[in-house]
């Protein structure tokens, strides 16, 4: 390892799966259902159908990448709680800034993805009769899976910075200490 620049292939997977992440995001706001209202002639009944359900799986997709991505750098860096002490400095500073940024643009973009593909899934079948004048398919609206890949994007940055910075806390070396038993700075003997 470097002085403080980390493993090649920890970045190299947090970079390919935020990726991933980010285009199945792109790919599920791009084939978003969309409920069309279709009047049944024998029943008077109205209900909607929706084209394809492929957006669900590509928002559960892009979760599922980013929580292994996520889930692959704390198991890496041991969540910072665990492991190695991090030497004092601004090093160390902006490795807790960036993981605490790290754990909350990684929530945002999970909440959004996994929301967008509940809601997605979600279909209203047979929702009105013959008096239904307003009646309409509820579909997911646009910009959720967007502002999930934003999120995606903003996490993937965020962990490459914490990981550096990580790092380079962990591999310098600590100040050294005063030894306290030959240490006499202002103590003088005591003599009864």
């Amino acid at each position: 390892m470097g002085e403080g620049k980390g493993s090649t292939l920890v970045h190299l997977l947090v970079v390919v799966l935020s990726l991933v992440a980010f285009g199945f995001a792109i790919a599920a706001e791009r084939r978003r259902s969309v409920g069309t209202i279709v009047k049944d002639d024998i029943s008077n009944a109205t209900y909607c159908v929706y084209s394809s359900d492929v957006a669900t799986g590509y928002g559960v997709g892009s979760f599922l990448f980013l929580l292994s991505g996520e889930s692959l750098l704390m198991g890496v860096t041991k969540c910072m709680c665990f492991g190695r002490p991090l030497a004092p400095g601004s090093d160390r500073a902006w490795s807790i800034i960036y993981f605490v940024s790290s754990w909350l643009t990684f929530l945002v973009a999970e909440a959004c993805l996994i929301a967008g593909a509940t809601r997605n899934a979600y279909h209203t079948k047979y929702r009105g009769m013959i008096y239904a004048q307003n009646f309409s398919c509820e579909t997911l609206r646009k910009g959720v899976f967007i502002a999930g890949a934003a999120f995606v994007v903003a996490t993937m940055i965020v962990n490459i910075y914490y990981y550096m910075y990580f790092t380079k806390a962990t591999t310098a070396t600590p100040a050294h200490k005063a030894n306290r038993a030959s240490s006499t700075v202002g103590m003088t003997a005591m003599h009864s």
